[in-house]
């Protein structure tokens, strides 16, 4: 495919998207009908229809007989953990192979047009951001999303949490599956925008941030603090009514769904005429400049609401550099006081 047909290619070779990111059509004004119906269908698909569907093979072949989860034991959950380890390496490490190892596109649609393999150095293990994001994931964050997974799992097995019935509450609990993408939104801004600040964002979140040119394997590479903090995300359907199935498509969403804003690429050509959308720009961004796009593609206006959307043009370049000079000005006042 010709990437230059949907976009630009600087001098160093980076790929943008000539298209601007928007928010979700509902927040625009006037109210389109006809924009929100447009939208529907990639909303739900293929991304979001692909986490229900692992949402239900877990259900109906993975998770254990409810008298099991009854107690906590090391059993189940460490078969929990092999196969959310399992299903990571296969979804992660595929695209991984395919686009990062052999570069079956090259750099088509590649945002960064380097490589994490060409870039070596010493803020990660072994000199290597590849080996680092995977030792990460599978040491510190693939755990805790089962630690979370366990706990809300456990506490529905023991009628600790409302577990509502499909039958009794259909509209409701369909309902809830599709603010499921919404929650996810709210909650890792609001985790995100935290562990921005200064002490959290040295100890903590500047472990993620090493990986600027992020990559698959970037996804789940998280400091402890923050991959559960992040899978954290579940919890909220000990508060909110609900049901384990429900939940369960929560924690997937955030486990399987973080490889969305880390692929790197705007476009995987599936085949030479069939583009799959990674919706990675907006992330993409944040990685490139830090303090822009805490939230998701635009989903909720919460970056628009406080000040820190990009939307990928050059005016979003300037309304960033513009915020920046203001803060600087305010902190070199602040100093001179």
């Amino acid at each position: 495919m010709d990437d230059l047909k949907f976009g630009t290619r600087n001098k160093r070779g980076d790929w943008a998207p000539a298209a601007r990111l928007e928010y979700a059509p509902f927040w625009e004004k006037p109210v389109s009908l006809k924009k929100i119906l447009g939208w529907i269908p990639g909303y739900l698909f293929p991304w979001n229809a692909f986490h229900m569907a692992v949402t239900l093979a877990y259900w109906a072949w993975i998770i254990p007989d409810v008298e099991v989860m009854k107690t906590l034991s090391w059993g189940w959950a460490l078969w929990l953990y092999v196969v959310n380890a399992l299903g990571i390496f296969i979804m992660y490490g595929s695209i991984e192979l395919l686009y990062y190892v052999k570069r079956k596109q090259g750099t088509r649609f590649k945002y960064n047009a380097k490589f994490p393999s060409e870039q070596p150095s010493d803020v990660f293990w072994f000199k290597s951001q590849n080996i680092d994001n995977f030792l990460r994931s599978f040491l510190f964050s693939i755990p805790l999303w089962t630690v979370v997974e366990v706990i809300f799992l456990y506490a529905y097995a023991n009628g600790a949490v409302p577990w509502l019935a499909w039958a009794d509450h259909p509209v409701y609990l369909a309902t809830l599956v599709l603010m499921v993408p919404v929650i996810h939104e709210f909650h890792f801004f609001c985790v995100h925008r935290l562990i921005h600040w200064g002490p959290l964002y040295k100890w903590v979140h500047s472990v993620h941030h090493n990986s600027v040119n992020a990559s698959p394997w970037s996804s789940l590479s998280m400091h402890p603090v923050e991959g559960f903090l992040y899978h954290a995300v579940t919890l909220w359907h000990l508060v909110l009514p609900s049901n384990p199935i429900v939940a369960l498509f929560q924690v997937n969403l955030a486990g399987y769904g973080a490889l969305n804003g880390h692929i790197g690429f705007d476009k995987l050509e599936i085949t030479e005429t069939t583009p799959l959308d990674s919706h990675a720009y907006a992330h993409y961004l944040h990685h490139k400049y830090f303090e822009v796009n805490y939230g998701g593609d635009g989903l909720l206006p919460l970056d628009r609401w406080f000040g820190s959307w990009h939307d990928g043009t050059k005016e979003g370049d300037a309304q960033m550099n513009a915020r920046f000079q203001k803060k600087k000005a305010k902190m070199n006042a602040k100093a001179s006081t």
